[in-house]
């Protein structure tokens, strides 16, 4: 292992709170143990954190907005401030500092603010500070929400170029539609709609359906992934090495820092083309990379600029990826369908859903 490593650790409001909304310092200090104990070992550590707004509910006793979007303002306030101290303090044992890092989806919505953020993180960890992720939930109003952590600790970890994203639920792995604990996720075994769905609490957004999503994807661009129960202490013992636990997925072949970036970009495209079968198909032969061109486009849609972010879409409206436009819209729409033109979309700056 190189000193580079890098872990992503995302623990849900389930794992570190109890249902009253109270912080479980139980976990919270085995949590903090375990993470610096891997900073020693040579691993640069991103966590990941709900608990937010579960641990404003708890110690709030002013009157709480009955308007729900201000009621989870208010919370994430007042609990977001008693969430970072308590990890400064058992950070604090270990002679480590802590970052807070509050991210929203605009964040990464333009490549300037993403290698912002990037660049930020990065100076942390050179540091040997412990950078603390978690959704700015008192500015996130629906559009700019995040569908939970798992999926900003998807992005985060794809940012990071991490060699690993844990994300500690309270089951001890992905379930199929027995019920039996799936050691190895296989795509060509597996079926996502087959997955026993774990529900969610008043403590949290997300389920385990959103977890697999979030590896899936992760996994796809070169980061293995973990879902394991984070209130096992020998899960957190886990953590950093190699003896499985809970539910792994394999990493895929690396992907570039630039279709990393790209890869979190599906729902923020300025516009979008629709290409015909002829494309489709030679889009998706991945033994080799292709261009997109403008004889395969069949129409345009939306406006953008050269270099904005648009959406490849198929005949029938499926979702085939994004990429970086080489055209304005009003020049897509001029060359569309016309040979002897540079590609609308380069291969390398082309992202394809699996």
């Amino acid at each position: 292992m190189t000193p580079r490593d890098r872990l992503v650790v995302k623990v849900g409001s389930q794992v570190l709170c109890r249902p009253d909304g109270a912080l479980s310092m139980p976990v919270l200090e085995r949590l903090a143990d375990r993470l610096a104990e891997l900073r020693t070992q040579g691993w640069d550590v991103v966590l990941v954190t709900s608990g937010a707004v579960a641990a404003g509910r708890g110690p709030f006793t002013g009157p709480v907005p009955s308007n729900p979007v201000s009621r989870r303002q208010v919370l994430a306030a007042v609990g977001q401030v008693r969430l970072m101290e308590t990890y400064r303090a058992l950070f604090d044992r270990h002679g480590l500092s802590v970052a807070q890092v509050l991210a929203s989806k605009s964040d990464f919505q333009s490549r300037g603010h993403y290698l912002n953020m990037r660049a930020c993180i990065e100076a942390l960890l050179g540091a040997g500070v412990v950078p603390i992720a978690n959704e700015n939930d008192v500015v996130a109003v629906t559009e700019l929400m995040f569908t939970d952590n798992d999926e900003l600790a998807g992005l985060l970890a794809g940012l990071v170029g991490a060699r690993r994203l844990v994300l500690l639920s309270t089951v001890a792995a992905v379930l199929d539609d027995a019920g039996r604990p799936i050691a190895e996720w296989d795509d060509t075994v597996h079926d996502t709609a087959d997955v026993v769905q774990a529900g969610t609490s008043q403590l949290g957004r997300g389920g385990m359906r959103s977890k697999l999503e979030a590896a899936r994807r992760v996994a796809g661009l070169g980061t293995e992934v973990l879902i394991a129960d984070g209130r096992d202490a020998a899960v957190l013992d886990a953590l950093g090495a190699d003896r499985p636990v809970g539910t792994r997925f394999p990493a895929g072949q690396a992907a570039s820092p630039t279709r990393r970036w790209l890869a979190t970009m599906e729902g923020h495209a300025l516009g979008s083309v629709t290409v015909n079968a002829g494309a489709e198909d030679a889009l998706l032969d991945r033994s080799r990379l292709t261009s997109l061109l403008p004889i395969g486009v069949d129409r345009i849609e939306g406006e953008f600029e050269k270099g904005d972010v648009i959406q490849v879409r198929s005949t029938d409206g499926r979702m085939l990826g994004c990429g970086r436009s080489q055209y304005d819209h009003l020049e897509a729409r001029a060359v569309a369908g016309r040979r002897d033109h540079k590609p609308l979309i380069h291969c390398d700056y082309l992202y394809l859903v699996d």
